[in-house]
């Protein structure tokens, strides 16, 4: 009987709390969607772990970087993606890995030289004012930063802008990210910036969604 019951006392500790837990996360979570801010570089183990759907992998996938191209990531951190994207666009290629944390840029950086990789730029800067002239991607990444941004169209806008006529954008989301721009939401943005919706790939809780820069041509035609 007294083992049982202090069975019964342990039980009940623990799941007040996991109870303590979920409550404090779901207000985390919370505070964080009405004060969006980048994750800081003292909790960047975060940005290392697996990633459910929205993997390395499927981005390459969905953005299907070629040796050569010219590509720019919007919140680099520590290199999750960056790192696979400039492999994959060669000693020709180059990306340009944006954050506005110099700290996360100089973890990825030491990353990039560990691995020879000599194609990887760092810039600090945030997205409202990208330091590109028009024109010069062939394509533009971000994964769980969209929702950090506070003027979220004034972003796309810059990122339609320094892309090439054609050139694809991707964006990840994910449920697990406070600042999460579902899937609606992000269509009606990108459209609005001038974008075209190719395809998304995941589910609706968890996806990168593919869009294009129209070229000139058809930009026209849609025009006449």
């Amino acid at each position: 009987m007294r083992s049982h019951a202090q069975h019964d006392s342990s039980g009940r500790r623990v799941r007040r709390l996991v109870l303590w837990v979920v409550a404090g996360a779901a207000a985390l979570g919370f505070w964080w969607r009405e004060h969006p801010s980048p994750c800081p570089y003292g909790l960047r183990v975060w940005l290392v772990l697996p990633r459910p759907v929205i993997t390395w992998r499927r981005l390459i996938d969905i953005l299907s970087p070629r040796e050569g191209e010219r590509m720019l990531e919007i919140g680099a951190g520590t290199g999750y993606y960056a790192l696979r994207v400039a492999e994959r666009l060669g000693k020709s290629g180059r990306l340009d890995a944006l954050d506005i944390q110099q700290s996360m840029l100089s973890h990825l950086a030491r990353r990039a030289h560990e691995r020879g990789l000599g194609n990887v730029v760092t810039s600090v800067c945030d997205a409202h004012t990208l330091p590109f002239e028009d024109d010069t991607f062939d394509g533009v990444y971000l994964s769980t930063v969209l929702g950090e941004i506070i003027d979220q169209d004034l972003a796309l806008a810059e990122m339609y802008r320094v892309l090439r006529p054609g050139g694809r954008l991707v964006d990840g989301e994910c449920l697990g990210d406070p600042l999460m721009v579902f899937p609606e939401n992000l269509c009606q943005r990108a459209t609005a910036a001038g974008f075209s919706f190719v395809r998304r790939v995941g589910v609706p809780l968890a996806y990168f969604a593919l869009f294009r820069k129209e070229t000139r041509d058809a930009d026209e035609a849609q025009g006449s």
